[in-house]
């Protein structure tokens, strides 16, 4: 199996079992149930952690390149984001089709939404793109459901979602600050920002749901 992310409880904030601070996923580099690889999660103490490699071993034949991870160090941020329309009740849906409302908060963006309102708020302001902790499912593939832990039939909360893309089209809004700081950061409307080289089915998104009772459950897989 491939390492896939390491996480530290002090860098970025999710709910650990008792007595663990790190979190670290692998992955099997080879088509599994949904034509993704298949995830193990290895919960840890940082404490005994000693011996550590400067090169985790590669194996020797992937399926696909897009399996093998390119190394990065990450550099968590904090941000606000707000669910995918999918999962909104219609009258807010309706409040996000309402200009008016879009025009009197900031009229730069609305402007360049005019025709689809509805946009500014999913590419703006909804589901932020890229690997999280956290936060809320952006829904293409299917439409929102239950997803009961396995264990203990409690409704499992995304935990981490592994991304083709770090960031993607809209106004910047979602560009990390890294690559705002880039001597050629990008630009508005571009579609990149793999930093990884991973790709997810064609670009999608590996998410892992686990369960916020005791994340030491057996975890679910969800491609979106």
């Amino acid at each position: 199996m491939l390492p896939v992310a390491q996480l530290h409880a002090r860098h970025v904030p999710f709910v650990c079992p008792p007595g663990a601070d790190l979190l670290q996923v692998l992955w099997c580099p080879f088509d599994h149930g949904m034509a993704t690889p298949r995830t193990a999660l290895f919960w840890r103490s940082s404490v005994t952690v000693t011996d550590v490699l400067e090169a985790p071993p590669e194996p020797p034949v992937v399926q696909r390149d897009c399996y093998l991870p390119e190394p990065c160090l990450l550099s968590p941020e904090q941000v606000t984001e707000y669910p995918d329309t999918a999962e909104l009740e219609e009258e807010l849906r309706d409040q996000l089709d309402d200009g008016s409302r879009w025009e009197a908060i900031d009229p730069a963006q609305y402007d360049s939404c005019a025709d689809d309102t509805s946009e500014l708020y999913l590419l703006n302001l909804s589901v932020a793109p890229g690997w999280k902790t956290g936060g809320w499912i952006r829904w293409g593939l299917g439409d929102p459901r239950l997803s009961p832990c396995p264990e203990c039939g409690t409704e499992q909360v995304p935990h981490l979602t592994i991304a083709s893309r770090e960031w993607e089209g809209g106004r910047g809004t979602w560009f990390a600050e890294e690559d705002r700081a880039d001597p050629s950061p990008p630009r508005p409307g571009d579609r990149n920002g793999d930093h990884t080289l991973i790709d997810i089915v064609g670009g999608h998104n590996l998410q892992l749901l686990a369960c916020p009772a005791d994340p030491s459950h057996p975890h679910t897989e969800l491609v979106q």
